[in-house]
């Protein structure tokens, strides 16, 4: 019975052995599996609202563009070594128009959600090209420069607006712009781009949600040219109904057609962008997704090429790692701090800035006072979203802060500044003069109704705020913060929910503000703006 017994004792520690074995490798390849995914990107390759993205290569360098509709400066230029790390640039206007009420914020109009829409970013014979379209104005603007990081920029305004355009050189030297939606529609310009060819507009693709297959929720827009060992490739993005967004590609040997389409994407909804390649031959397509409440988000996908077809993804599948440089969820080349401190005095933004409409120059300063961002009022409102200088930037994912410290001492009665998540149903917190007394108050305006949620007396003339988002499986929730000292946060009002709404078309955005509701000429000293990506029950 002993022997026996031990033969069994023996069997058991062998087998746990082998099983100790199986678990330690196992254990040692995650682990040298996740090592090794660390080092590779991971999508989004941005979490944060950088949409209509239209990239370009030159030599080794990448330059994108993107929208940002109703803020100024307008259609941001970005720049990257390896498709992954971005930086912000140049923008192609400061204002895309200054005499209309709509986009000063005049006369109660305002611009939420229009402004300048997808650009098209092109570079041909030492030139970098860049056209937007504006529904405000029902014009399109064409930008050029000899040096997209410096300027001058050339400026170009065409009388009609093209929506969704794609501009396009060929290689016979005539320029093309695509338009359209579902119809998909070519024009020629003229050789110094001044004016259309009307005699050469023509219809380029009757039903371009074709190969969908489907009844359609939005049809076929967002067009992109390209032109790749002699054919012509399209892609468009069509939302087939109850489906989700998804990539069209047609091609052909010529502009004249005949165009042949096909489904190029459906995951995930990550659709609308185009083709890219890098110096050592590799393809990518570069896309975005609706991501809920920070926005509009860049995906990278990978191209392979098959019969004259660009096919996209690994077996149909937006894949979560690329073979590209590892990403960060913190983008300092895109939004990031701010001390306001200048050197010689300048008054000058960094270009992770915007202001939300087009700014009154004449009333904010980071000179006036050094090391501080001074916010006037100039004029009384009764809106926060009529406010003028709302000074802003991107909130990203998959969470993120935003802290400041104002001085208010200057602040007049009905006087109103603090930290705003921006978007239709924006939540804020900030100090109110009211009654001879100042007091931290929290709005939250849940559909787009602004209420005082909490409020809390101040006995002292400068106070710190915080406004935590977080962005993790689409959550998209807010908190805010104050502090007396600047270390100890206190929770003011309720967690706010934070949905992506068409009115404003854009992901929330970090806002400085600062206004009167009864009498002009107060101002606010704000004296940082610091993001983190961490929130409260992270760290």
């Amino acid at each position: 019975m002993k022997s026996k017994a031990l033969e069994i004792s023996k069997t058991e520690i062998k087998m746990k052995t082998q099983d100790f074995i199986c678990a330690f490798l196992a254990l040692a390849m995650n682990i040298f599996a996740g090592q090794a995914q660390k080092g590779k990107a991971q999508n989004p390759i941005i979490f944060a609202d950088v949409p209509d993205l239209s990239i370009i290569r030159v030599n080794d360098t990448y330059y994108m563009s993107s929208t940002t509709m109703h803020m100024n400066p307008g259609v941001p230029i970005m720049k990257s070594k390896d498709l992954v790390s971005w930086h912000l640039v140049n923008y192609a206007y400061q204002t895309l128009e200054d005499k209309d009420d709509r986009l000063n914020l005049d006369n109660g109009k305002n611009d939420y959600g229009r402004g300048s829409w997808a650009s098209s970013l092109r570079y041909h014979n030492g030139v970098y090209y860049v056209s937007t379209f504006s529904g405000t104005t029902d014009k399109t603007y064409i930008f050029s420069t000899k040096d997209i990081e410096k300027g001058p920029w050339r400026r170009i305004v065409l009388s009609k607006s093209y929506h969704d355009h794609s501009l396009f050189f060929d290689d016979d030297g005539k320029v093309y712009l695509v338009w359209g939606g579902g119809k998909l529609q070519v024009v020629e310009l003229k050789e110094d781009l001044l004016e259309v060819k009307e005699e050469t507009k023509k219809v380029l693709i009757e039903n371009a949600n074709a190969p969908a297959m489907s009844e359609i929720m939005l049809p076929a827009e967002g067009s992109q040219l390209f032109k790749i060992k002699g054919k012509y490739y399209l892609f468009n993005i069509c939302w087939p109904k109850n489906g989700m967004r998804t990539v069209i590609i047609h091609r052909a040997d010529s502009m004249a057609g005949p165009w042949e389409g096909k489904v190029g994407l459906q995951d995930l909804g990550v659709a609308q962008g185009g083709l890219i390649d890098t110096p050592d031959g590799r393809w990518f397509s570069y896309l975005f997704k609706d991501a809920g409440g920070v926005g509009r988000i860049p995906y990278l996908v990978s191209v392979k090429w098959e019969n004259g077809w660009p096919v996209l993804g690994e077996n149909g599948k937006v894949p979560d790692n690329l073979d590209l440089p590892a990403n960060k969820s913190f983008i300092p080349g895109i939004v990031n701090s701010d001390e306001f401190t200048r050197k010689n005095g300048e008054n000058d933004l960094p270009l992770v800035w915007q202001w939300n409409h087009n700014p009154d120059n004449s009333n904010w300063s980071v000179k006036e006072r050094k090391g501080y961002l001074r916010l006037r009022t100039s004029k009384i409102d009764s809106s926060f979203t009529q406010v003028k200088n709302i000074l802003t930037q991107r909130t990203f994912g998959p969470v993120c802060s935003g802290s400041t410290m104002i001085e208010f001492s200057n602040m007049k009665e009905g006087d109103f500044a603090g930290l705003s998540l921006l978007q239709k149903d924006f939540g804020l917190v900030g100090v109110k003069v009211e009654n001879g007394k100042k007091k931290v108050v929290m709005i939250n305006a849940e559909n787009g109704n602004p209420k005082e949620i909490e409020s809390a007396l101040l006995n002292q003339d400068r106070v710190f705020f915080k406004a935590e988002c977080n962005f993790k499986n689409q959550a998209d929730q807010g908190k805010f913060y104050y502090s007396l000292d600047g270390k100890k946060w206190i929770s003011i009002g309720k967690t706010i929910k934070m949905p992506y709404t068409l009115p404003h078309f854009m992901g929330y955005r970090f806002g400085l503000f600062n206004y009167a509701s009864k009498t002009a000429g107060g101002f606010a000293d704000f004296d940082y703006f610091r993001v983190e990506d961490t929130i409260s029950e992270m760290k």
